[in-house]
């Protein structure tokens, strides 16, 4: 086992955090997740900052549902103590309380997700993007980690698509492999 592959937990937290590094939401945003839709809308949000909200957001909601997920996973496994298990479920509750109130902030900035896609398999890494119509109506094209991007799609319920590029280089047919993936489609 080699030693250096467990990080410190002090190192995964920071990890983890350096994700949103630099990221500002509005007032308008912060005053959304706190509940407070009056002083929300007493705020004035330009177009750039309410996109970065909603990609702020999106970014968050994407890590939340990764979370959700991996709880199940645990509670599922077997290998959890009785014990552990009602405390890990608890624990799957409050992220799940956590992406209800990003969803519904998005979905109050005017950002609905359409659709997410996995784009590209560079360095054996996948890489994605998450499409939101906003206020306006215009679809935004937001970069994601595939990870999030999947897991925002599965949560809101939108199409997964997956670039044919992709399945190419990954070697994989895909109404062999998973008949469930939808080829890159248009965005209507």
């Amino acid at each position: 086992m080699n030693p250096s592959f467990f990080l410190p937990s002090t190192q995964l937290v920071s990890a983890r955090r350096r994700i949103v590094t630099g990221a500002v939401l509005s007032a308008g945003a912060v005053a959304l997740l706190g509940g407070r839709d009056a002083m929300a809308a007493s705020r004035k949000t330009s177009h750039g900052d309410m996109a970065s909200d909603v990609h702020i957001l999106n970014t968050a909601l994407g890590a939340e549902l990764e979370a959700i997920a991996a709880y199940q996973v645990g509670a599922e496994s077997g290998l959890l103590t009785a014990a552990v298990k009602p405390v890990a479920l608890e624990f799957q509750g409050h992220h799940k309380a956590h992406a209800a109130a990003l969803a519904g902030t998005v979905k109050k900035l005017g950002g609905t997700i359409v659709k997410v896609q996995i784009d590209e398999l560079r360095d054996s890494v996948f890489h994605g993007s998450v499409y939101v119509r906003n206020a306006k109506g215009r679809i935004v094209r937001l970069d994601s980690r595939a990870s999030d991007a999947v897991a925002l799609g599965i949560g809101s319920g939108v199409p997964i698509y997956v670039a044919q590029g992709v399945l190419d280089e990954a070697g994989l047919e895909r109404d062999k492999v998973m008949p469930q993936i939808t080829p890159t489609g248009p965005v209507t």
